[in-house]
């Protein structure tokens, strides 16, 4: 049984792309939205956040104006959403997409009321577009919407399967962690999480379980207690 109500599940744009590394990974996205189903039968509340990364790493670019770049990835996040949202539907799940800015009939205006009526009515909740601001990365707007939601927890589900002493794609001898403070979090520049997400997480007591998206079943399995991943303490 889920020991959480209601949660917050970001999903890497990267982890979505599964082997592809850009696009969408539908056998990927097809697990996840399995695993959410389960997490919906049994009661509990998700809203999900993706990332943009499978399609726009605009701050990489030499070229174009931040606030450019930043407003690409935005509007990646809501291809994503309504991706990941129309797989859901596929599947039976009822969903909503909110973004803070007007995005004509593709999505709803963001407003914490509305978001409410949505989870009383037993939809899957999505965040797309960020903050609707530039120099806000998606981890960013992801902890700021489960602060304003009240979730229990935030869900980060990436492309390597939790926290490390270093990077493991470039060292082999990086230790993972299974248990760390949001302020070692910051004080060791781990950048799990960017530092802006890292200070808004420990300011609200925002506890977040960091794992990998394509280990079998790991999002239910993160809610149900056999967890490996990194369990980030306030």
């Amino acid at each position: 049984m889920a020991k959480y109500k209601r949660v917050l599940l970001k999903l890497s744009g990267e982890a979505l792309a599964g082997p592809n590394k850009t696009g969408f990974d539908e056998a990927t996205c097809l697990e996840v939205a399995r695993q959410v189903k389960s997490l919906v039968e049994d009661g509990v509340q998700v809203a999900i956040v993706t990332g943009g990364g499978n399609f726009w790493r605009g701050r990489t670019s030499e070229t174009i104006d931040r606030t450019k770049a930043d407003q690409i990835g935005m509007l990646a996040t809501v291809m994503n959403c309504i991706y990941v949202s129309d797989i859901c539907r596929y599947l039976g799940l009822k969903t909503e997409i909110f973004t803070p800015f007007v995005c004509g009939a593709f999505t709803s205006l963001y407003s914490k009321d509305a978001v409410e009526a949505s989870f009383a009515q037993g939809k899957i909740v999505f965040f797309a577009g960020g903050t609707g601001h530039p120099y806000f990365s998606t981890d960013t707007g992801a902890v700021l919407r489960a602060i304003e939601i009240e979730a229990d927890a935030m869900l980060l589900a990436k492309a390597i399967d939790g926290i490390y002493d270093s990077d493991p794609k470039v060292n082999k001898e990086a230790k993972k962690y299974d248990e760390i403070s949001i302020q070692e979090i910051i004080d060791k520049k781990l950048m799990a999480v960017d530092l802006t997400a890292s200070i808004m997480c420990l300011e609200n007591k925002m506890p977040m379980l960091v794992f990998g998206l394509n280990e079998e079943n790991s999002i239910v399995e993160t809610m149900t207690g056999t967890f490996t991943g990194t369990k980030v303490t306030v």
